[in-house]
């Protein structure tokens, strides 16, 4: 049974650094997609940052380009965000996903992740970002 659980939200001032973690189990090194979402209150959630694990590719959201960056830890089946220059607009509620699915692309490096590639989710860790 696969099991996400995130950890590490919290409050910060503008400009402050959070890392979100999530631990995984029952996701096997097969797994093709890994992620980070969130959702506002009022709005629909929205992607953040992806990662396709076999070709290595990253994607990110662009509200979030240069400030967050999306990590795998094979070892202990963990992913991270890391979190910079966080502003208000940051403000959510934090999911991360996995999934065995991706999506192809002409080259192996082209395969990204979309967010129909994901089936798996965690229950949310809440960031709240205060100016």
């Amino acid at each position: 049974q696969v099991r996400l659980v995130e950890s590490g939200g919290g409050s910060v001032q503008a400009g402050g650094s959070l890392r979100l973690f999530c631990a995984t189990s029952g996701v096997t090194r097969g797994v093709a997609c890994v992620g980070w979402f969130r959702q506002a209150p009022g709005k629909e959630r929205e992607e953040v940052a992806t990662l396709y694990t076999g070709g290595g590719r990253t994607d990110y959201a662009e509200a979030v380009k240069g400030r967050f960056t999306i990590s795998r830890y094979v070892s202990n089946n963990t992913l991270s965000l890391d979190m910079h220059g966080l502003k208000p607009e940051d403000t959510a509620l934090y999911y991360c996903a996995a999934g065995y699915s991706y999506t192809a692309g002409d080259s192996y490096s082209d395969s990204r992740c979309s967010p129909d590639d994901f089936a798996y989710w965690g229950q949310g860790t809440q960031v709240t970002v205060s100016s």
